[in-house]
């Protein structure tokens, strides 16, 4: 599964990159800067930061222009090939792995601070991942997790309805919808989807008790997190699977 995984998003990285990019130009740049200096537990010049499922490096990025020691890692080389000639376009240094967010290359203990979007969907065991991201892990660091039931309308009649109003909505307005124009393998990603366990789920209630079982601590989940970051074109493409932001403390 994680090699098929694996190609897939290789297949997609020149697309979702440059999707991706777009926000290191606009106001959600800004948005991100203010929700890590208010999360982060120590200073960021001082903190040692993991950004997990990294993609084209956006957070990493970000998190590095504010002085953070960044350390990103993907599963996917052409993501990370992207990610690593956007840190060098904006003139910072990150640390790039290739590996398994379920089982991490690093030491117990070492980040002061994880960061995730739109990954944990995506994974085989989440649940082995969120103890690793626990594990390396200092006292009182902490993880910052954004991502969305993507792939509910699966398995759930009521938003599956409301996802393809969304569709129709889109269309009407004429915006191109990016879960389906110029997206000739959708329907690859829907059958990935459905093999892996979060597609299933209602979530962040599902995160919020699996980290309490972990051991993690001040524990927040913001269900209307979407209406501060998305633009109006977003919130319309994606009403039926609204982005969600998860904090948690070890």
């Amino acid at each position: 599964m994680l090699e098929e995984i694996q190609d897939y998003w290789n297949a997609r990285s020149a697309s979702y990159a440059e999707h991706n990019l777009e926000e290191l130009a606009s106001i959600k740049r800004e948005k991100y800067q203010s929700i890590f200096l208010q999360s982060a537990p120590i200073p960021l010049e001082k903190a040692n930061v993991l950004d997990i499922g990294c993609g084209p490096g956006i957070f990493s990025v970000i998190l590095a222009e504010m002085g953070a020691n960044v350390s990103a890692l993907d599963y996917t080389p052409k993501m990370l090939e992207k990610a690593q000639k956007n840190a060098t376009k904006h003139g910072v240094s990150i640390r790039f792995f290739q590996g398994d967010a379920q089982n991490l290359p690093f030491e117990t203990g070492c980040f002061d601070l994880v960061v995730s979007r739109n990954l944990t969907w995506n994974l085989n065991d989440p649940i082995r991942a969120y103890h690793e991201w626990y594990r390396v892990l200092k006292k009182g660091g902490k993880m910052l997790n954004f991502d969305a039931n993507w792939y509910l309308y699966l398995y759930d009649t009521k938003c599956k309805e409301h996802y393809q109003k969304d569709r129709q909505e889109v269309a009407k307005q004429g915006i191109i919808d990016h879960m389906t124009d110029g997206y000739p393998d959708a329907k690859k990603m829907e059958t990935i989807a459905k093999s892996l366990p979060l597609s299933k789920i209602h979530r962040p209630q599902w995160d919020r008790q699996t980290l309490e079982s972990i051991g993690f601590e001040n524990i927040t989940c913001d269900e209307d997190f979407y209406q501060e970051i998305w633009d109006e074109s977003e919130k319309l493409m994606f009403a039926s699977t609204p982005m969600f932001f998860i904090s948690a403390q070890k």
